[in-house]
């Protein structure tokens, strides 16, 4: 392909200055297009066409669009529309991870699966940065594109292109929603996926969608609805209301912890029509009195209060006894309910084949087997000492950002305000301050800090290094993980409930949280997983596993 230019044509957005166009000047090709303003609240609306002169006519007569003043034209010799739609996707993603303006497009149509086409690297990474660029040029975005692609609100786009799988998923839960929200049985939407598989992903832009419907003028059977998502983890939510920033039917009030929504609705002060879940595993399943939990189940309450409910789960994903949860659990709460089910199965985090992730799984199984020989482009390592390790995810970080050291609750640490630290062989490092409103790993200074199980879950880095601590040794005998709960710190997990919704061996449950953790923090790394074990006989395992002597 013979190298071609990005060319960018600005015009006032008005009938005098649209009239002048003509398809003919841009060839006859495909163009992607920018209209913006620049006040105190600015706002975009990105898209792509063969008809300019009759696209932005028709955008001049909406009322919202109307408003906009800069039309920007993106042209190139070598454009077609597979290339500009990926573009307009792309650019769309990376305004919303940028947070320079309020985003005016709706919902993309649910059918828009991620494809293929010819020489798509070129016009997806070359011809791309190449226009973010001239528009950095312009002012008309601030970050560079290694910068808000390593961001959370990029990752959890509603925009994201989704694989085949994620698509039928969306379209499943939008008809779902559609047929049962005039149901007068309560509706559950049951989504099963392991850590990785892109759950949240989905859900990020169904709800984006439901608002959509919810809130247009055209009459639909959403429309007008009260809808509400869910995540009992501080740093997810901050993410989903970064995101409501840069989008026009997202509120932040719509973002909400399960037990304040429970209040909420039980004192009328809120309606809930349709409400997702994310991270149903982090759902308490018993009373929880200190914080403010009164109930016995958030689930069961949380579908009392709605029409329809959407459930994203992991069974291999609660951390604590007040959060113990299984797939019969579910079944038993809404036995009474319109059920379907969808299992996610790809692997979307993990850029690596499918024996890296099957390593991890058969670790968590307490099983350490040999590492692969051919990891491909990841890096699976094994580290004797841990501020070696450190030094290798500091120079990672350097090189490709949001890198981390990450840790086993085996280390003493308080709610007090104090200081508490992860100490190994060569290594101390603060445990994760979490006091801002960004989420832990987008903050440059915590580098220096270690990240735990509460502060990563849900989100990617690109290289972890997880520091395996005493709970978790080997036994030499019969050659498996042993598990010892009395060294795990976190002494709020095993926190044992008289009025729970479920019943449960403590000590085998407590061994299945610190597994759970274990599979958490191994599949936070993009790029690269690095493992550091405090115990001398998992150490030594582990290194006969990197030689491949197992």
């Amino acid at each position: 392909m013979e190298e071609k230019n990005v060319e960018i044509s600005t015009y006032e957005f008005k009938r005098t200055s649209i009239s002048d166009l003509s398809s003919a000047k841009f060839n006859n090709y495909p163009v992607v297009y920018i209209l913006h303003n620049d006040k105190k609240k600015s706002s975009a609306y990105i898209g792509e066409t063969v008809q300019i002169r009759n696209r932005l006519n028709s955008h001049i007569k909406d009322p919202v669009k109307s408003k906009l003043e800069k039309a920007v034209i993106v042209s190139h010799d070598h454009f077609n529309q597979s290339a500009t739609y990926n573009i307009e996707t792309n650019l769309i993603n990376f305004f919303i991870a940028d947070q320079k303006y309020q985003i005016l497009n709706k919902s993309q149509i649910t059918s828009a699966v991620t494809h293929n086409y010819y020489n798509k690297p070129k016009y997806n990474h070359d011809i791309f940065k190449e226009l973010w660029e001239k528009l950095r040029e312009d002012k008309l975005v601030d970050g560079t594109l290694e910068y808000l692609q390593n961001k959370d609100i990029f990752k959890l786009s509603p925009y994201k292109e989704l694989s085949e799988s994620q698509i039928e998923l969306k379209e499943n839960i939008l008809n779902f929603c559609k047929r049962n929200i005039n149901s007068d049985k309560p509706s559950v939407y049951f989504i099963k996926g392991e850590a990785g598989t892109g759950k949240s992903v989905v859900l990020s832009s169904t709800f984006n969608a439901i608002q959509d419907l919810s809130y247009t003028k055209d009459e639909n059977d959403l429309q007008g609805t009260e809808n509400y998502l869910l995540v009992n983890h501080e740093e997810m939510i901050k993410t989903y209301k970064a995101i409501s920033d840069s989008l026009p039917n997202l509120k932040k009030k719509n973002f909400m912890k399960p037990t304040s929504f429970i209040t909420a609705s039980n004192n009328g002060k809120i309606n809930p029509d349709i409400t997702l879940i994310d991270e149903a595993h982090l759902l308490l399943s018993s009373e929880d009195a200190f914080n403010g939990y009164k109930g016995t189940n958030h689930l069961k309450d949380i579908i009392h209060n709605s029409k329809v409910t959407i459930i994203v789960f992991d069974e291999k994903q609660f951390l604590k006894l007040k959060s113990y949860w299984t797939e019969e659990l579910f079944k038993d709460i809404t036995h009474d309910a319109n059920v379907e089910t969808f299992e996610l199965t790809d692997q979307f985090r993990i850029q690596a084949d499918t024996s890296v992730v099957d390593w991890i799984d058969n670790f968590v199984a307490r099983k350490v087997t040999s590492i692969p020989k051919s990891t491909g482009d990841y890096e699976l390592k094994i580290f004797d000492d841990a501020g070696k390790m450190f030094e290798a995810i500091d120079s990672k970080n350097d090189k490709h950002e949001l890198s981390r050291i990450v840790a086993t609750f085996d280390y003493e640490h308080k709610k007090d305000g104090g200081d508490y630290y992860v100490e190994e062989t060569g290594f101390k490092g603060l445990w994760n301050t979490t006091n801002d409103s960004r989420t832990w790993a987008e903050r440059p200074d915590t580098i220096k800090e270690v990240g735990s199980i509460y502060t990563v879950q849900g989100f990617d880095l690109n290289y972890v290094g997880v520091i395996l601590g005493p709970s978790v040794s080997y036994n030499e005998q019969t050659n498996q993980i042993e598990i010892i709960s009395k060294n795990y710190k976190d002494k709020g997990a095993f926190q044992d409930f008289k009025n729970k919704s479920v019943e449960y061996t403590v000590e085998d449950t407590k061994e299945q949280i610190i597994l759970n953790s274990i599979n958490v923090l191994m599949k936070r790394g993009v790029k690269g997983l690095y493992i550091y074990a405090s115990d001398k006989k998992l150490r030594n395992a582990l290194n006969k596993a990197q030689r491949g002597e197992l």
